[in-house]
């Protein structure tokens, strides 16, 4: 236990800025990632293998969803599984740090594992979408069935656009004090937290609820992917290569 509040100390000086974070990644999901790291670190884990059991939650409730029968108990199982692999997600970077610092292996790895997650759990909302028609209210109207696949493409896009952006961008001299997060961007970037998304989930038993609660944050990763690439283009276009 001593092993475990040391990590926690440590980590609460360890963390990353906040600026760009909406407030469920800042209060729930980092805190939460922060006190699994600390697990992680007495128990000698690496920052690999933390990354793989956030796979593994989140390809479970993946599974799940895609060959279960919507149901508010199914609906339960896929958020928890999706929330706890997302908190997984956040202790792998932060056991790294703990540690001395991540690699180049390690962050690839994390990379691809949210890439492949955030593709396959959209694949899935589509395959439960055909295979239960009835259970969402959209017997006959297979347009409902192009929701997943707009969805996933402003998912993806946004995913890489930004981590792409961070490549891009060059990193601030050495002591210069990170920009104070801001409490109305963390509000506003909550529609497209992941955390919040999974959330959707819950409705699982709602029949047609799902469904418009589902559109509702696909509309919402449309607007924010406009908005992100215009301002990430304006932010690339002032840099001196």
């Amino acid at each position: 236990m001593g092993t475990i509040n040391t990590a926690l100390r440590e980590l609460r000086t360890a963390q990353k800025s906040s600026k760009g974070v909406s407030l469920y990644s800042r209060f729930a999901n980092r805190p939460a990632g922060r006190v699994l790291a600390a697990c992680a670190y007495a128990l000698r884990l690496t920052p690999n293998q933390v990354t793989v059991i956030s796979a593994l939650f989140s390809f479970a409730a993946v599974v799940g969803l895609a060959i279960g029968t919507p149901a508010v108990g199914l609906g339960v199982l896929v958020w928890l599984g999706l929330a706890i692999g997302f908190a997984f997600d956040s202790a792998d970077g932060q056991l790294a740090r703990l540690r001395g610092g991540g690699s180049a292996a390690g962050e690839w790895l994390d990379h691809v594992v949210d890439c492949a997650k955030i593709t396959a759990l959209h694949t899935a909302v589509l395959i439960s979408f055909y295979r239960h028609p009835d259970a969402y209210g959209i017997d006959g109207e297979d347009a409902w069935l192009l929701l997943p696949l707009v969805f996933q493409f402003a998912a993806v896009v946004t995913f890489f656009g930004g981590l792409l952006t961070e490549k891009l961008t060059p990193r601030p001299a050495p002591g210069t004090p990170a920009a104070a997060p801001s409490t109305p961007r963390a509000i506003a970037l909550l529609p497209v937290d992941h955390g919040i998304f999974c959330l959707v989930f819950l409705f699982l038993g709602a029949g047609s609820g799902f469904r418009w609660a589902y559109a509702a944050l696909a509309l919402a990763a449309v607007l924010f992917l406009l908005a992100f690439l215009a301002k990430w283009f304006r932010e690339l276009s002032a840099v001196r290569r």
